[in-house]
């Protein structure tokens, strides 16, 4: 398994939450999620939290392609939004599996 590298800041925290993972693997998407977190005792709406998470890492992925070559970063980002958008409203695929 190709797992990526723990960032420093969450090796530090002992407070530290992993929220979301993704797999490539057999020729599908994988995930694990950390939901409810927000919901339970903290106070903020979790789908707002989670727009955020997603946000945020749209805007890393930008960021990164940017700096890997002659890739415009804004643009980047528009095309990353319209796939969100267009994903979310007819689905690639089904989802499967379940909640623990």
């Amino acid at each position: 398994m190709n797992e990526r590298p723990v960032p420093k800041a969450a090796l530090q925290d002992p407070n530290s939450v992993e929220m979301l993972r993704v797999w490539v693997a057999a020729g599908q998407l994988h995930c694990s999620l950390k939901v409810g977190m927000y919901r339970d005792g903290m106070g903020i709406d979790e789908e707002v939290a989670w727009g955020t998470i997603l946000a945020d890492a749209a805007r890393h992925i930008a960021k990164a392609l940017q700096s890997g070559g002659n890739i415009n970063e804004t643009e980047t980002l528009a095309k990353l939004v319209a796939k969100f958008n267009e994903e979310v409203a007819v689905p690639a695929s089904e989802i499967e599996g379940g909640f623990v």
